[in-house]
This record gives structure tokens, C-alpha cells and sequence, in this order.
């Protein structure tokens, strides 16, 4: 497809170059918005900005809620206050909102006097919610019918609103006050009798979240009930919007991206790493390298504190590496494990003493198996007593490490903290601080 793309841009450069615009036009109308949208950022500025004026309007829109942030802002600086403002007025309102969230205040106060009164007031509700919240993310372009309606009335009533939402799939049911009381399919709306009641074909069940929850917890639903659509209701019941399974695929990339991140001791990014500047990558990244340079410095004054020990026995100090990379590998399995089935929902904070008393198990079957083979090598580099060193203290280091890296994303949890802030890093700086203690109190015991 790169290629391909390529050579669209190739001709629509030619056309452009020739002011061929019906061409253009005619051309642009076969293509993906997507698809659009990466052939726009292949062009110069100055085409850029001609290029998105002879789009179809229907298309224009879609193709900039597919561009990123950057490319966005880039591209409002090129066009007029009223092509903004008309661009501004056919993005739908959750496409709106998370363009005008990513902005610079002075560009949100430019972009927001554009609005009209509606949009704006649209467009303001939503931002009023909290950053993560599902009210971020809803958008309030659905289709609603009454009880008492006919099957009749209300197949007229989504024929003529169904243009401007975001689905037809599902059609909710409010009261007069907008409280939901039902969801039903199109299908059986269509399958229904024309002169039945609405009422009649209800069941009132459906699956709904609040507006402030976190849009986590919308991705958990969705996926748990297979919905394609998600209503959102405030405290007293009342319908404000949807939010759509693509909205939610979005919102699952952003989770994944920043637990990668987090896992990895980097504060997520707020922007792609393409848009990232190299100041802004320094800041990300250097306050936990800072932090974790002082948790290795507290490793290193272990091994200074016990240098007698390694004076007597030379052969000690061979294994050091051994006896960390095996309880930071342990350490580092144990958290990713729980930190994942917790993401899923698999494991709940009550669960952490039964989850602890597993992972105990388990780490002593592996600490086992390591153990005898750790002190294999022990016995072969410094006999019996050096053996039973390194295997007994392999054995604890994992026993006690893969313990806390079970723990600890507990710990985060109800510290109100992303559990993914266990990061490799953090859960190998702590297993080698323990496990050099362990190893060489050992090591003191026996030698």
C-alpha cells in the first residue's frame, strides 16, 4: 500500500501543479479517509492546504479526525477562520473534544470562538469532564425513541435523525426526561409490526456506565458484554451520549501504549515519539533513572559493607551476577503476570493473599529447581560449602522475590497507582538490593 500511496501523491501533486481540481476531486472521492489523510501529509505545506480545501466536505472531516495532533495543528494554521470554524462544526463532538483537548490554551481559545453557541456549549460540557473520564470520550449523536411511540413513528423518526449519528445500529428508549429506560437493535425495531408500540417490543435490560467512571472501565465492558455501542448516563439515569467499540479500540491502544511505557520506567508520552522533542524525552525518562540510580547506589553499599566476606571467600563474587539476573527475571515474571490479569480483570485487590500464597508455592518450585543448579556450579568453582551457599540463597532470593513482584502491584493499586509502575527496572533494582543481603548474610553463616 506504501507504494501505492505514493504514486496518489505523485499524481495529485501533478494535478494540483495544474489546477486540475475536478480531476483532483474526482480522484480524492475513491480513496479511504485514512488513506487521505497520509496522502495529505505527504504533500508541502503550501499543497497541503489546497489539497484539503477541494475535498468534499463530507470527507474533510473525516479525514482530519484522522490525523495526528501535530499534523492537525499544523493544518488549522494554514486555513482561514472560516474554514475552521465549518471544519470545527462538521467534526463530530468526541472528535471535536479530543482535537481541542491536545491543543495549547491561546489555540483552544482561537479554536472554541469559532464554535457556533451549540457546538460550543457541546464542546465545552464535554471538556468539563475529568481528563480519563468516559465523558471525554462519549459522543451525544444517537438515536432515541419513546415507549408510546408506533414502530411506525419511530422508523420515521431514526430515518430522519439516523443521517447525523454516530449509529443506527442500536436505538435507545427515554422518557420525556431523557431518563434510558431500554436499547433495542435496529433489527427489531424493522422486524416489529408498523401499528405495535415501542413499549411492547421492550424488555428493559441494557448495560450502561457512568459518565465519570474511568474509560478503562469502559473497555472492560465493552469487551465483557460485547456491545458494539456503550450509553452513558449521569448520577440520576438520565442518557448524555454513547460511547462506540471504535472510540474504544483507541482508548485500548493509548492503555497498552502507556503500560509499555510505565513497565519500561518511562512516563508516557502524551504525544507520538515522531512528535516528541528530545527535551521532552529527557524529562520522561530522567527522573526514574535518577531514582533508580540511587536504589542500585543502596546494592553497591551492600557489597562495600560486605567486603570481608568476599576478602575470605574470592569465589563469592562470581556468582553476584547469577544470584541478581535470577532474582530480577523471577521478580520481573511475577509482577508482569499479576499486573496483566489485573488489567483484564482477572484478579481483584481482595484476591492478593490467596494470589500471595500461590506465587509462594510456585516460587519455591522454581527457587528449587534454580537452587540445585546455582549450587552445581557453586560445587564446581568452590566446593561443597560455596555449593550450599549459592543454592540456598538462590532458593530465598527467588522464594522472596517472586513474592514481592507479586505484591507490589497490589501495593499500587491501593495507593489509587497504575499497577504497571512495577517497571522491570524498579522490580530489578529492589530484587538486587535483597537478594545481594540475602546472599551474603548467607554467605557470613556458613563460610
Amino acid at each position: 500500500m506504501e507504494a501505492g500511496l505514493d504514486l496518489y501523491i505523485t499524481n495529485i501533486k501533478d494535478l494540483i501543479k495544474g489546477r486540475k481540481w475536478a480531476s483532483l476531486r474526482e480522484m480524492v472521492e475513491q480513496i479511504p479517509s485514512p488513506d487521505v489523510s497520509d496522502i495529505l501529509l505527504g504533500l508541502e505545506r503550501n499543497e497541503q492546504v489546497l489539497f484539503f480545501r477541494f475535498l468534499p466536505k463530507e470527507q474533510s472531516s473525516e479525514v482530519f479526525s484522522h490525523l495526528d495532533p501535530h499534523a492537525k495543528d499544523s493544518l488549522t494554521e494554514l486555513l482561514s477562520d472560516e474554514e475552521v470554524r465549518q471544519l470545527l462544526a462538521d467534526l463530530s463532538p468526541d472528535d471535536r473534544t479530543n482535537f481541542l483537548e491536545q491543543l495549547p490554551g491561546q489555540l483552544i481559545q482561537r479554536m472554541t470562538n469559532l464554535l457556533g453557541k451549540d457546538d460550543l456549549h457541546e464542546a465545552m460540557h464535554l471538556l468539563g469532564y475529568p481528563e480519563e473520564s468516559v465523558g471525554r470520550l462519549m459522543t451525544p449523536d444517537y438515536v432515541a425513541v419513546r415507549p408510546h411511540w408506533t414502530i411506525r413513528e419511530s422508523i420515521r423518526h431514526i430515518r430522519r435523525m439516523g443521517k447525523d449519528s454516530e449509529t443506527v445500529n442500536i436505538v435507545f428508549v427515554t422518557d420525556a426526561a431523557w431518563h434510558l429506560q431500554d436499547e433495542l437493535t435496529l433489527r427489531k425495531i424493522i422486524l416489529a409490526e408498523p401499528d405495535m408500540k415501542v413499549e411492547q417490543i421492550m424488555d428493559n435490560t441494557f448495560i450502561s456506565i457512568n459518565a465519570e467512571e474511568d474509560r478503562e472501565e469502559a473497555v472492560r465492558m465493552i469487551k465483557r458484554y460485547d456491545l458494539s455501542v456503550l450509553p452513558v448516563l449521569d448520577d440520576d439515569g438520565v442518557l448524555l451520549g454513547i460511547v462506540t467499540v471504535d472510540d474504544i479500540l483507541d482508548v485500548e491502544e493509548e492503555e497498552v501504549t502507556e503500560d509499555i511505557h510505565l513497565s519500561a520506567a518511562v512516563t508516557p508520552l502524551k504525544e507520538s515519539y515522531p512528535d516528541s522533542t528530545v527535551g521532552s524525552l529527557v524529562k520522561k525518562r530522567i527522573g526514574w533513572l535518577i531514582g533508580l540510580v540511587f536504589i542500585n547506589l543502596l546494592a553497591s553499599g551492600i557489597i562495600a559493607s560486605y567486603e570481608h566476606v568476599l576478602a575470605s571467600t574470592v569465589a563469592l563474587a562470581f556468582f553476584i551476577p547469577l544470584i541478581n539476573a535470577g532474582g530480577g527475571n523471577v521478580g520481573i515474571q511475577s509482577a508482569a503476570l499479576i499486573i496483566r490479569a489485573q488489567a483484564i480483570g482477572e484478579l481483584k485487590h481482595e484476591q492478593w493473599i490467596a494470589t500471595s500464597l500461590k506465587e509462594l508455592a510456585v516460587g519455591a518450585l522454581l527457587g528449587l529447581g534454580m537452587g540445585i543448579i546455582a549450587g552445581m556450579s557453586g560445587y564446581m568453582l568452590g566446593g561443597p560449602e560455596v555449593a550450599m551457599v549459592i543454592g540456598l540463597s538462590m532458593f530465598l532470593i527467588v522464594l522472596i522475590v517472586n513474592v514481592i513482584g507479586v505484591l507490589m502491584p497490589f501495593f499500587l493499586v491501593k495507593l489509587n497507582l497504575d499497577p504497571a509502575t512495577a517497571s522491570s527496572p524498579l522490580i530489578t533494582s529492589i530484587a538486587d538490593a535483597v537478594g545481594l543481603l540475602i546472599y551474603f548474610n548467607i554467605a557470613l553463616y556458613f563460610l
